[in-house]
């Protein structure tokens, strides 16, 4: 499909700096097995959208190994029969793409959906594994994890480490107060004056920064601040200590519908596109540079845009609008500038 667009769309993404020093404490520390709600029945049923407290539909999908597809896979991936799925939603989730289920213990969400999804087509048993997103990377470096599915956006930094298969638009926004009147047109200078939170090592983040640069060059101020958790950047933004927060769209899109009727709704104010003002952007499933996934994960995820399963997983988690029409390996990303 295209790639190349001139609209202004929202960005998501993410970046991977890790440290290799840290692997043994810090896999300790911050992953670890999880149960997933997607389930898999015997007769080759996938069902998703489960214990998602309103936030999907729950559907069962047929879906069965593709022989022609799985012999793609290294022969130690089939001989173990196994893939292990990272998921980088420590220590609080991101509703809709991956939270605690509301058995209060149980891995939810789109992405953990799809990763079932594709592992069934593969005809390999799903393991998924949960870690802070910093760890999530050392997770995948080590061996440990075989692929992440974590709204993981495709950038030629990240093509120096990884290997991509595209699965979704990757479109990030801003989420101010309702009663604000600030939005965001897509020109870096509505930040001016502004104070805004991003995520720690994201690919917004990278974003946010450089747009910072450039006002800091033109003599203006914008102010970005973090925070540890989603529930702490909300408390901030009720309190009007940050302007507005910067961040994936399906989050940000999913948090104003909890917001309405609450003290303090909130609004989109404003997106743009994860790869730049003139790419559109794309998360993908993401493996370790030279593992040999990319273009079995890829071609899973092309079977079941055809055998229109991928379309009934987006629609159960009202993520229509980010579809793809293909799965592509190692698509065009941010550019290394992030022009």
């Amino acid at each position: 499909m295209p790639r190349h667009f001139t609209r202004r769309s929202l960005i998501r993404g993410i970046t991977a700096a890790t440290a290799v020093a840290t692997l043994a404490t810090g896999l300790a520390a911050c992953g670890g097995d999880s149960d997933a709600a997607t389930t898999t029945g015997t007769a080759g049923t996938v069902t998703v959208g489960r214990l998602s407290n309103g936030a999907a539909k729950e559907t069962s999908l047929k879906v069965s190994e593709v022989k022609s597809i799985s012999a793609e896979l290294p022969a130690s991936l089939r001989k173990s029969g196994k893939l292990v799925i990272g998921s980088g939603t420590l220590p609080a989730g991101a509703p809709p793409l991956g939270f605690t289920g509301s058995d209060q213990k149980t891995l939810t969400g789109s992405e953990v959906d799809l990763a079932r999804l594709v592992a069934a087509v593969l005809g390999l048993e799903p393991e998924v594994k949960r870690f802070t997103w910093e760890n999530l990377f050392v997770g995948i470096d080590s061996g440990k994890v075989d692929v992440g599915f974590s709204n993981i956006t495709d950038t030629e930094e990240r093509k120096q480490k990884y290997e991509f298969a595209s699965y979704r638009k990757d479109d990030l926004t801003f989420e101010t107060l309702k009663k604000s009147p600030w939005t965001f047109d897509g020109d870096y200078r509505a930040l001016a004056g502004r104070t805004v939170s991003v995520g720690a090592g994201t690919n917004q983040e990278r974003i946010l920064l450089e747009w910072k640069g450039k006002l800091e060059k033109e003599g203006k101020k914008l102010t970005v601040k973090y925070f540890q958790d989603s529930n702490s950047t909300y408390l901030a933004l009720n309190s009007g200590k940050i302007d507005a927060y910067f961040g994936p769209s399906p989050n940000l899109a999913y948090h104003v519908t909890q917001s309405a009727g609450t003290p303090s709704p909130t609004r989109l104010a404003g997106q743009f596109s994860g790869a730049g003002a003139t790419l559109q952007g794309l998360i993908a499933a993401t493996a370790k540079k030279g593992s040999g996934l990319a273009k079995p994960l890829s071609d899973a995820i092309n079977h079941l845009i055809d055998n229109g399963q991928y379309a009934k997983w987006l629609a159960a988690w009202n993520l229509t609008s980010d579809a793809v029409t293909t799965s592509e390996v190692n698509p065009p990303g941010l550019p290394l500038d992030n022009a």
